[in-house]
Parts: C-alpha cells; sequence; structure tokens
C-alpha cells in the first residue's frame, strides 16, 4: 500500500534504464531497456487511460501491440486483400529502421494525448549500459510497458493518409490495401512502377514527420507469384491459389533452437528433456496452427526424432539399436516411435511423460476480428464474448476453463435453471464486464441458454 501511495506526480523523477543488448539473427543486437519497478507502474497507471485512446484511434487494419488482436488476424486479412483473382498482384513489404530507437521525442510530446511533463520525462530519462549514463535524445525503449502503445500512436494514421491522398486506389484498377503488425507493414498495388515512385514516397514523407526512415535492406516490392515473407510466414499464390505456409526461414530457427536444447542436454534425464521440449513444440505448433502446416509439421516431427535418435544413441555407445529403441521410443497404438518413459511423482504416482508431435496439432480456421471492434467499448461487449466462447471450446485451456464453470453452476443456466447440454444452444459471458474491470477468470464467468435474455439476472 505504500508503494501504490507513493505514485504521485508531483515529486516524481524517472530512474534511468538499464540497457541490455539482445542478439538479433542477422548478427546485430537489439537494445532493451529495462525500467526500475516504480516507472514501470507509474507507465502501467497511464497506460490504463491511454489504451483506450489508442484503441479508438487507431488504424482499423492495424494488428500488433493490440489487445484481442493477434497475428493470426494479420494473417487472415493477408488472405482476404491477397487471395481474389482480382486482387492487386505487388506487394510492398515495409519494414522501419530501428522503429522504436528513432521516433521523434518532439512528435510525441507533441501529439501524445498524455501528461506531457510525465512524458517528456520518460524519454529523457536517458539509459545505464556499463556503469554509465547515456542521454536518450529520440525513441522510446524496447522495455517501457507503456513504449508499444506509443509505437503504435506514432504509426496510426498511415492508412487514413493513404485514404486522403489516393481516395479512388481501393475501389479503382490501383487496387491499394494495406495490413500492419508493429513496425511491418505489407501494401499491395497494380502494379511495381506505381509503388515505387508514387506510395513510397508518400510513406517516407509520413514517417520522416516522426522522425522515422524506411529500411533500404528489408523493403522491397514483391509480386504475388513468387511469394514474400510476414510475419513468419510465406504468403504466395500457386497457380492463381493463395497458400500461407510456415516460412523456410521460420523453419529453420525452431529446428536451430530444438538443435540447441538437444546438445545442451546431452546427458539429463529425458523426463527433463522432453519438459524442455515439450513448450517449445507447442507454442510453434499453436503460432502456425491456422495455415497450411500439415506437411510442414510432419516433416519437423521427422526432424525432432532423428535429432532424439541421435541424442539417444549418443548415450549409450556400447548398446544395441534395439536396446536403445526399447528404453527411449515406445509403442502408444498405432505408433511405435513414441518418445516417452514413465517416472513416479512427488505423491509416488507413476506419470506417463510424452513427447508432443507437431503434427497431432489440428489445423483450425482463424476467424478475424471486426476491423472496427473496441474491447473498451461496452457496446462491443457481447461481440467480444462470442469470440471467447469459440476459442474456450478450440483452446485446450479454454476447453478446462469451462469444465470448471460448468459445474459451479450445477449444470444449469443462468438464467432460466434448466440444464445445459451439448444438444442446446448455449453461450458464455463476463458478470463483470471487461470494460467495468472484469477478467476472464472461471469465477467471472457464467453459461446461459442462447434463448435466454442477455439482461436476465443469474438466478443460480
Amino acid at each position: 500500500m505504500g508503494a501504490i501511495t507513493s505514485l504521485k506526480r508531483r515529486g516524481y523523477s524517472p530512474l534511468p534504464l538499464r540497457r541490455v543488448l539482445i542478439p538479433k539473427k542477422n548478427d546485430k543486437t537489439r537494445p532493451l531497456g529495462i525500467p526500475a519497478m516504480k516507472c514501470r507502474a507509474m507507465q502501467a497507471l497511464h497506460l490504463l487511460a491511454l489504451e483506450p485512446i489508442e484503441e479508438t484511434t487507431a488504424d482499423p487494419n492495424s494488428y500488433g501491440f493490440r489487445p484481442e488482436r493477434s497475428t493470426a488476424d494479420a494473417a487472415a486479412q493477408c488472405f482476404g486483400v491477397l487471395s481474389r483473382r482480382a486482387n492487386a498482384k505487388w506487394v510492398l513489404e515495409g519494414d522501419i529502421q530501428r522503429c522504436f530507437d528513432n521516433i521523434s521525442h518532439d512528435w510525441l510530446i507533441a501529439n501524445i494525448p498524455m501528461d506531457k511533463a510525465i512524458l517528456r520525462k520518460w524519454l529523457k530519462a536517458g539509459y545505464v549500459y556499463q556503469s554509465k549514463l547515456f542521454p536518450s535524445h529520440a525513441g522510446t525503449p524496447q522495455g517501457d510497458i507503456i513504449s508499444p502503445v506509443l509505437a503504435n500512436m506514432t504509426l496510426d494514421g498511415l492508412e487514413t493518409m493513404l485514404a486522403k491522398r489516393f481516395p479512388t486506389a481501393k475501389w479503382t484498377g490501383k487496387k491499394l490495401r494495406l495490413v500492419r503488425y508493429a513496425d511491418d507493414f505489407i501494401i499491395n498495388g497494380y502494379s511495381k512502377e506505381w509503388l515505387e515512385n508514387e506510395f513510397r514516397p508518400a510513406v517516407v514523407e509520413f514517417l520522416a514527420e516522426r522522425g522515422l526512415v524506411l529500411s533500404q535492406e528489408k523493403t522491397k516490392i514483391t509480386h504475388i507469384g513468387n511469394g514474400l515473407d510476414f510475419l513468419g510466414w510465406n504468403v504466395r499464390k500457386y497457380k492463381g491459389k493463395l497458400l500461407i505456409k510456415p516460412s523456410k526461414a521460420n523453419i529453420n530457427a525452431h529446428l536451430a533452437k530444438l538443435r540447441e536444447l538437444i546438445k545442451a542436454n546431452r546427458t539429463t534425464r529425458q523426463t527433463n528433456l522432453i519438459g524442455l521440449l515439450n513448450p517449445v513444440l507447442r507454442g510453434w505448433a499453436n503460432y502456425h496452427s491456422h495455415v497450411v502446416a500439415k506437411k510442414v509439421f510432419n516433416q519437423v516431427d521427422s526432424a525432432v526424432w532423428e535429432m532424439l535418435w541421435r541424442w539417444a544413441v549418443r548415450r549409450h555407445p556400447r548398446k544395441t539399436r534395439r536396446w536403445v529403441k526399447d528404453r527411449y521410443f515406445k509403442v502408444q497404438g498405432a505408433r511405435r516411435w513414441v518418445f516417452s518413459c514413465a517416472e513416479k511423482s512427488a505423491d509416488g504416482r507413476k506419470r506417463q511423460y510424452t513427447l508432443l508431435d507437431a503434427s497431432n496439432t489440428p489445423i483450425v480456421r482463424h476467424f478475424k476480428i471486426k476491423a472496427a471492434a473496441n474491447p473498451h467499448d461496452p457496446a462491443w461487449d457481447e461481440y467480444f464474448e462470442s469470440r471467447w466462447g469459440k476459442r474456450m471450446l478450440i483452446s485446450p485451456k479454454g476447453r478446462a476453463k469451462l469444465y470448471r464453470v460448468w459445474p459451479q453452476q450445477g449444470g444449469r443456466c443462468c438464467a432460466c435453471v434448466k440444464p445445459v447440454t451439448k444438444d442446446t444452444p448455449w453461450h458464455s459471458r463476463h458478470i463483470l464486464k471487461l470494460a467495468h474491470g472484469g477478467t476472464d477468470a472461471a469465477v467471472n464467468l457464467e453459461i446461459y441458454h442462447l434463448r435466454c435474455p442477455r439482461d436476465q439476472q443469474c438466478q443460480c
């Protein structure tokens, strides 16, 4: 409570950030600024007021660093603007050079609708690296809680500017469309020359006002028939049919990470290795579970099996291949090479540990969020509850939460008190709305029949 009451505007002076360099895949580094705990708390406090403003003024087709939006929505939008035969065939792949580090402080202070004195203090706090204090003249640190929203508000308006600059391009033969995720964006157009000579200068002018420039290395114009990589996927048309698949670079990075994990744990127990690999496999497979990835999943499973086979054989150089197979790989149903083992837990019970297979992840179509949907607007509560209910049925964690909500209501509708079964259409909703401070916790959820009025009070 003492820490909470210390969050006051008067007398507040932020401490410099601690700088950490994160390695990138191109052998370069990304600077990450870590603020002090009190500064993080102050930023979180101001973010509560700033985020609803950002959601209201954001570009419709911006999907990065926004609640209830994800890369899956960006992929669905890409499919919508590139899949049809009438869609434009040329795509500008845009990438902003060191976006977070180069945003103009003057522009932020003049245009971000928040306490200017507090914002100026955060921007000018500087950073400490190798016990030396350095001033900050531009940019907003990657690591601040509020930085993603500031970066998004800096880039918001790009879609509006293009609509005003090219008012008929969307409906005429030029067919302009934009999809943005954070500082990465793609825009399609009817010709390479038009994108290069008319559209690109407009984007450069828009960014220059904010102290930003396009990356010459990563910004290029590509024909959709040759394909392009966006957010870890390859988007390409094959004989007129658009397919979104995991990109080769993403697959190779995933396999390299698994290879390093296995190599670094050559002498660890099998249960520990499974515990390290499963979260990586599950997260990667879930990320690609809504694109054309079934064939890639099988290829990854095959590559992982080869890594694990070499890991197992190396541990027992004097044993036969049959012994190694029986020791580490079990038979489960029709599958004969399952990397699995059994071990007693702390309570004395025998528990089975099994490596996840990416190919067991179902491919489920993702339904894109509506462009105008705002999670901070109570008018959209029903829409977001509907989306949340669909995700709950698909996700294993969501189903587990559903199984907690259903028995706490006695298996009955919270409105009519009649049984809720698989044969009765039902829906879920929040008791305390998200816009009023509610959460997605099971205790804040209730199930009701679709035919029952939404405003009818719970009778459980």
